[in-house]
């Protein structure tokens, strides 16, 4: 896919027509376009939106954006940004263009949503063993000589079943041996024996092509810094050890990948390490959560806490719902639940009330429970809250908010809706 056509295809979403689809957006707004939408710069408050709606801010979604780039290129390291946590093709563009090497991804739909606007590097967290997933991916390679793909391999059964898939196919597929972050972790390979193996399989295979090592430090069991430190090392030490055993000639340069959003300042630290080996080597990181970051679990566990001198993330999500009934002087319930808020790490937050246009801190008010539609609000003496009030909520989680939304204003701080962003789970 050309340049040019990538961008006709995120301009096609623009051509949408707002609809019952899409929650939280102007009633009066249906049957307009998304651009035509987005030309009216209407205000999140004023402009007719419905509660509950979920909302980008403008400024710190930008700001997220620049900080990541900027630590990155401090650090030597390429940025492949998961995209599963937004899966939103206009921030997977705004990440490029924000100097990301690609976008990594987990399922073959996550792929094909990539490559239907114009991503041109991906890499595959995962290994991948479904037939009909792999002959497609052989097909987009052959069919496109800028389309790179790397892909996870953790058994020497995976890698059997992929080279069965892909017999025929014009260009290998490039893999990465991904090591298991311990005992008792998530997917990978678990011993440096077993690794050999793996890689000694793809070797035997013409539809194969071992080009690194990958695996991810969040899956460390207790995980802390020395011990993700020392998985770490031994990722770096894995890669100079095929690398010695020449399981590298003839590529132009040898992939060691790893990075979620609570240990990138390790694996900077440990990147930084790599020796000198045959070939250049790209020290990827594949961090994701940053770029909305949130409110809660990972305002708790980004490495910027321990590294305050690199900046700061900034929370971009807020849920705005309304009160709707006030039983008593302890409690009141908002008309945001399950299907709208992430709950599977934390509860939403109180953050800020809204009234007649004017916007306080929601003190004295707390989340304690979520209903399908609903929140459950506990409510203390000093807090001057009524039905009809609007109450913003941070969120938990980005991959669970955004999954919940299919088009997300973006808002400026004063409310001027300057964009729409378009998910695809």
């Amino acid at each position: 896919m050309t340049a040019d056509t990538a961008a006709e295809s995120l301009a096609r979403l623009g051509a949408e027509r707002v609809d019952h689809r899409f929650k939280g957006l102007p009633p009066d707004a249906g049957g307009l376009t998304v651009a035509e939408l987005t030309g009216q710069r209407r205000n999140l408050f004023t402009g007719g939106f419905a509660t509950p709606v979920l909302a980008l801010s403008a400024e710190r979604l930008e700001h997220n954006l620049k900080l990541m780039e900027t630590y990155a290129a401090r650090h030597g390291l390429a940025f492949a940004p998961h995209g599963k946590t937004s899966m939103a093709p206009q921030l997977f563009q705004r990440q490029l263009e924000h100097g990301a090497w690609g976008i990594t991804l987990a399922v073959p739909h996550q792929v094909r949503v990539a490559r239907a606007f114009g991503v041109r590097r991906v890499f595959l967290a995962n290994e991948l063993v479904d037939a009909a997933a792999l002959r497609w991916i052989a097909a987009e390679l052959d069919a496109d000589p800028d389309f790179e793909l790397v892909c996870y391999v953790d058994s020497v059964r995976g890698v059997e079943l992929m080279d069965a898939a892909l017999r025929g196919a014009t260009r290998p597929v490039d893999v990465v041996v991904e090591l298991a972050a311990g005992e008792g972790a998530r997917t990978g390979v678990r011993t440096e024996a077993e690794c050999a193996a793996v890689a000694d399989a793809v070797a035997a295979t013409r539809t194969l092509r071992l080009v690194g090592v990958a695996g991810y430090e969040g899956e460390v069991p207790k995980a802390d810094t020395e011990r993700v430190t020392a998985w770490l090392r031994r990722l770096v030490a894995l890669a100079a050890d095929f690398d010695r055993a020449g399981r590298f000639a003839g590529l132009d340069g040898i992939i060691v990948s790893a990075g979620g959003s609570a240990w990138f300042d390790a694996v900077a630290e440990v990147f930084a390490e790599i020796p000198e080996l045959s070939l250049p080597v790209l020290k990827l990181l594949r961090s994701g959560a940053y770029v909305s970051h949130d409110d809660g679990h990972y305002r708790k566990l980004t490495p910027f806490n321990r590294v305050p001198e690199e900046g700061a993330l900034e929370p971009a999500f807020r849920l705005w719902t309304q009160v709707v009934s006030r039983p008593s002087a302890e409690q009141a319930f908002v008309n945001a639940g399950k299907r709208d808020a992430a709950y599977d790490l934390d509860l939403p937050f109180a953050q800020v009330i809204r009234r007649d246009g004017a916007e306080r801190p929601a003190t004295g008010v707390s989340v304690t429970a979520l209903s399908d539609q609903h929140a459950w609000l506990a409510t203390t003496p000093e807090a001057d809250l009524e039905v009809g009030d609007w109450v913003g909520l941070g969120l938990s989680h980005p991959c669970t908010s955004f999954d919940k939304w299919q088009l997300i204003p973006v808002a400026e701080a004063d409310g001027t809706v300057v964009d729409y962003v378009r998910t695809f789970f």
